[in-house]
């Protein structure tokens, strides 16, 4: 899509700089029920690691009820700026991996706001916002991590889906993965995450304009990065993604990848051979 920079009314560039620090207990009980959501087993006993892209389901604020927007996110402002497009979205990012989290000790993220633009392309009015995240536990910093949302316009009822982009035929590993109405609802609520394209269909369809249920971005993302370590045999260094299209729970979708000992070329595939995300990985 061809975008320029667009200036207008809104001028978020003292948000820019902002920071939020969040400290919160990798608790075993909330690993172990992720654990059970995916279907996977494994130690999620206090002192084992906790695997890569679970921190998703840590550091995340409950708003009260009366600061939801009708959407089910918290209403625009405080640590994020308030931008007034509709559609809000986590379109990507880049994560490092030093060390592992422990499960059951305390750990502290803090955030910074390191960039806020705004652009117009043939999707409209764009906002992107990348927010840069430490976390620690005990002392050492685990992960760092660069985090993309984009803000839209809303989509026009009738409105025909974007052009799908054809995902590689050429991986050398691939896993089915079936999503559930069940799996949406209980990723939703571990990531205290009320966004209402994820649980309720009528809004999904009538308000968003998607077909079905939409499955999380941050969920597809935590399995190609298992899927990664699977096959790699390693644990990841790096891993960096970026959302093409959206998955729906109406429809299995392949994760699939190829590489070599220490760099995987990863990626989604949805129904029809429609590339869903790309990723990076480094072991």
């Amino acid at each position: 899509m061809s975008e320029s920079t667009v200036s207008g009314e809104e001028d978020w560039q003292a948000w820019v700089g902002r920071k939020e620090t969040i400290h919160e207990l990798i608790a075993p009980d909330r690993a172990a029920a992720l654990g059970a959501t995916l279907g996977l087993e494994g130690n999620r006993a206090a002192g084992a690691p906790l695997p890569p892209g679970w921190h998703w389901i840590f550091f995340n604020r409950v708003v009260p009820r009366q600061q939801l927007g009708t959407d089910g996110h918290p209403r625009r402002g405080g640590f994020l700026p308030p931008v007034s497009l509709p559609r809000r979205m986590w379109a990507g990012g880049r994560l490092t991996y030093h060390k592992p989290l422990t499960i059951g000790r305390e750990a502290e993220r803090e955030s910074t706001i390191v960039k806020v633009e705004a652009k117009s392309g043939r999707a409209g009015k764009l906002v992107f916002v990348t927010v840069s995240h430490s976390i620690g536990c005990d002392g050492a910093l685990c992960i760092t991590e660069q985090q993309d949302i984009v803000y839209r316009e809303a989509a026009a009822p009738g409105a025909p889906a974007p052009v799908a982009v054809p995902a590689p035929q050429d991986g050398a590993w691939s896993e089915e993965f079936r999503p559930d109405t069940v799996l949406l609802f209980r990723y939703s609520s571990l990531t205290s995450n009320g966004h209402r394209i994820h649980y309720d269909q009528a809004y999904a369809r009538a308000e968003e304009n998607y077909p079905d249920l939409v499955v999380h971005g941050p969920l597809t993302a935590t399995l190609l990065q298992g899927f990664a370590e699977r096959h790699a045999g390693k644990p990841l260094k790096s891993f960096e993604f970026r959302g093409v299209s959206p998955l729906f729970v109406s429809s299995a979708f392949k994760l699939e990848g190829k590489g070599d000992a220490s760099a995987l070329d990863l990626w989604a595939g949805g129904p029809n051979g429609a590339l869903a995300m790309r990723a990076a990985a480094e072991v």
